[in-house]
């Protein structure tokens, strides 16, 4: 019988941490806390299941246009969560509705442009 699967250490960056920020105070904002308070608790849980099997997210399709396949993304609908994974850790780097101009915040963020 397999052992269990490899645990990753996940990781967010400054920049990752202020989007979860932000996107809860937009949603507290504009919709109501309870509706924040239940997205982050799902992107919380998207970010937390990166610690096994990580490989499983796809290839953000901005940055295989550039071919760049050191990042990976996985959805919660409609959020984005850049990823990478370095040795036995996942570093998010990003975490923004798929709605935005995903290129430009791509290339900002990611690439220093």
């Amino acid at each position: 019988m397999a052992g269990a699967p490899a645990k990753f250490e996940v990781l967010l960056t400054e920049g990752a941490e202020q989007d979860l920020e932000a996107i809860y105070d937009y949603i507290s904002e504009f919709d109501c806390v309870a509706n924040a308070n239940f997205v982050l608790d799902e992107l919380m849980a998207v970010v937390e299941s990166l610690s096994t099997f990580p490989e499983r997210g796809s290839y953000p399709k901005e940055l295989i246009g550039l071919g760049i396949k050191e990042y990976r993304q996985t959805i919660f609908k409609p959020y984005r969560v850049i990823y990478r994974i370095t040795g036995s850790q996942v570093i998010i780097y990003l975490i923004a509705d798929g709605r935005r101009d995903m290129q430009s915040l791509l290339a900002r963020r990611l690439l220093g442009a």
